[in-house]
């Protein structure tokens, strides 16, 4: 692996900076000149990673959906369910209209 640096200029990272509108002082155009080489130098050795082999994947490990079978269990009878309820209509849950619609 090489450590290639693409030693970016001031003159670089003020157009960026103004590429990305953000107001950057003189210190700081040195300070993330600094940075940014090192972010670059980072990504390009990444580049060097031999890939041939690898195949292209969208997550690092292999997803699997972890569900169980459904099973048929008999349920609380109706009328237990809708004991506890605060207000019941036609043997169903009765709750606010939200959407202010006409029967």
């Amino acid at each position: 692996m090489s450590d290639e640096r693409t030693n970016l200029t001031r003159d670089d990272v003020a157009h960026l900076a103004k590429l990305a509108r953000l107001a950057v002082t003189d210190d700081e155009l040195d300070l993330f000149a600094g940075q940014l080489d090192v972010i670059l130098a980072a990504v390009a050795r990444i580049g060097e990673v031999a890939a041939a082999d690898i195949p292209p994947t969208s997550h690092a490990v292999p997803l699997v959906n972890v569900v169980r079978p459904d099973r048929v269990v008999p349920s609380l009878p109706r009328a237990e369910i809708l004991a506890g309820a605060p207000a019941v209509e036609d043997d169903r849950f009765r709750v606010p209209r939200i959407l202010g619609e006409e029967e």
